[in-house]
């Protein structure tokens, strides 16, 4: 039987604004990607997402990013090597804390947004999240995008690695996400969203925005969380997905 992670972006609050639906999204989804206060998140939320991660048996990953909370993780910056190394296991051992006490751990990372899509073909940045994962400790599973420097030179450094797929992103011929700013970016028609997912899921291929089939073999599939109506969305996708035969469980 065919089997597929569903991961969702998680803890993307501060303070007393909440992005996210939490906890409906931890009744469907098999992973979550937990903000870790860089582009979203804080010390509660962490805490707060990690402890109800754990009672659903759902895998807590970090979701590492830019520093750039004004920007929620998805303005280009440039960042030295050694010092977003830095930052990616700072924001690692940070959501460690808070998964330990709720008696889990992380469980994998992904970068978050700009950080994101620069590892896809960047190799110096690329270089840096890896080496930021390996300074956290541990050997962590790293996920990220088919065909990505990231994935390539994890898998260089002797971490596992988990491909990706979006059911909800605009693809380009070349198996690469077209830019949020762009339009057509983001698959807004839910109906489209679930049979996107279920081509992504049998057939590992998807509708790229120019009409033509391309290739997209992935082990994990993300539903965004801060989209309007995420968990009906998410709840849609993960019965039609179980309908078609298709197995929903984590990869970790």
């Amino acid at each position: 039987m065919t089997s597929i992670d569903l991961n969702a972006d998680l803890g993307e609050g501060f303070g007393r604004w909440r992005l996210t639906d939490d906890e409906g999204l931890l009744s469907v989804v098999t992973s979550a990607n937990v903000a870790c206060g860089f582009h979203a998140g804080d010390p509660a939320t962490m805490r707060r997402v990690c402890e109800a991660a754990a009672e659903r048996g759902v895998s807590v990953g970090a979701q590492v990013s830019y520093r750039d909370l004004a920007g929620f993780g998805r303005r280009a910056m440039d960042v030295p090597s050694g010092e977003l190394a830095a930052e990616v296991a700072y924001q690692i051992g940070a959501l460690e804390v808070f998964a330990r006490a709720a008696g889990t751990r992380v469980a994998y990372v992904k970068p978050h947004g700009a950080l994101y899509n620069r590892v896809v073909r960047d190799e110096e940045q690329a270089a840096a999240v890896v080496d930021g994962v390996l300074l956290a400790g541990g050997v962590l599973p790293l996920l990220g995008l088919p065909g990505s420097r990231v994935l390539e030179l994890a898998g260089r450094a002797g971490l596992p690695v988990v491909t990706e797929a979006f059911a909800d992103r605009a693809y380009t011929d070349e198996g690469t996400l077209v830019p949020r700013g762009r339009e057509g970016a983001v698959v807004t028609d839910p109906a489209a969203v679930v049979e996107r997912a279920v081509s992504l899921a049998v057939s590992g291929t998807v509708t790229a925005r120019s009409g033509q089939r391309v290739g997209v073999r992935a082990r994990s599939l993300c539903v965004h969380g801060d989209t309007p109506g995420a968990v009906e969305l998410a709840r849609r996708v993960r019965e039609r997905l179980e309908s078609s035969g298709v197995r929903v469980e984590a990869f970790v």
